[in-house]
């Protein structure tokens, strides 16, 4: 398998500018063979100011833009791109638009078949993966199917948070969420992406990186804990 995907927990760590924790990454992974980046804003209500933002940083990494909203005929843009950045927002948006414009099984293709690498952020990640079920968004639009491109075979949910045992919130935790998830048959493990930290795919071949830790939750085993620079291959195969 070609695949080369870059899946980033958040946009923006705090403390720094848009994309400015994972600019190195973004450097490595896309490398001197890409000089243009097809840019899918779907996720944001104002697509031409995510673009703006989304070009502006590419810019000062050596990379040219091209946004998928300002492309005639969105499944071509695919077709023709060097590279694919799917930007964060509202992942249920994100999906639907994905699905309106008949790009999700020609991302697919382009990533698995022909080896396009793929960056997501965010929302952007969620759709790289088995389904968006473990997003942490509201269904403010419902897309036609909760299942998403498929590139990896387990679930992401990045921005995760652990539990304060220090606050007064009653809510479900983001790991008792998780956990209600896997109370559902047939259901893929869950790879929860603390800010900071990505997943970089080569292949066969996952490994952690960033600054934080991540937290793998399979259904019916206890959760594990992952430091930068884990080797993660093993979510790749279908049968973990």
């Amino acid at each position: 398998m070609k695949r080369r995907l870059l899946l980033v927990s958040n946009s923006t760590l705090h403390g720094g500018g848009y994309l400015d924790h994972c600019q190195q990454q973004i450097a490595l992974f896309f490398g001197k063979d890409v000089r243009r980046v097809l840019f899918v804003p779907y996720a944001l209500h104002d697509r031409d100011s995510y673009t703006r933002t989304a070009r502006d940083k590419f810019r000062t990494l050596g990379y040219e833009v091209d946004s998928i909203h300002e492309a005639s005929d969105p499944v071509d843009a695919v077709r023709k791109a060097e590279g694919i950045f799917i930007g964060g927002g509202n992942t249920f948006r994100l999906l639907k638009s994905l699905y309106d414009h008949k790009v999700v099984t020609e991302i697919r293709r382009r990533v698995l078949e022909d080896g396009v690498p793929y960056m997501g952020s965010s929302a952007g990640t969620n759709v790289a993966t088995v389904s968006i079920s473990t997003t942490n968004d509201m269904p403010i639009v419902f897309p036609p199917s909760f299942s998403a491109i498929g590139l990896v075979p387990f679930n992401i949910n990045p921005h995760f948070l652990d539990t304060d045992p220090n606050s007064r919130h009653m809510g479900e935790t983001r790991e008792q969420r998780i956990s209600q998830y896997h109370e559902e048959a047939d259901t893929p493990c869950v790879l929860g992406l603390r800010e900071g930290s990505m997943l970089l795919v080569e292949g066969d071949k996952a490994t952690l990186l960033g600054t934080t830790d991540a937290r793998l939750f399979t259904r019916g085993k206890q959760t594990l804990e992952f430091n930068p620079g884990s080797d993660l291959s093993f979510l790749l195969s279908d049968s973990q």
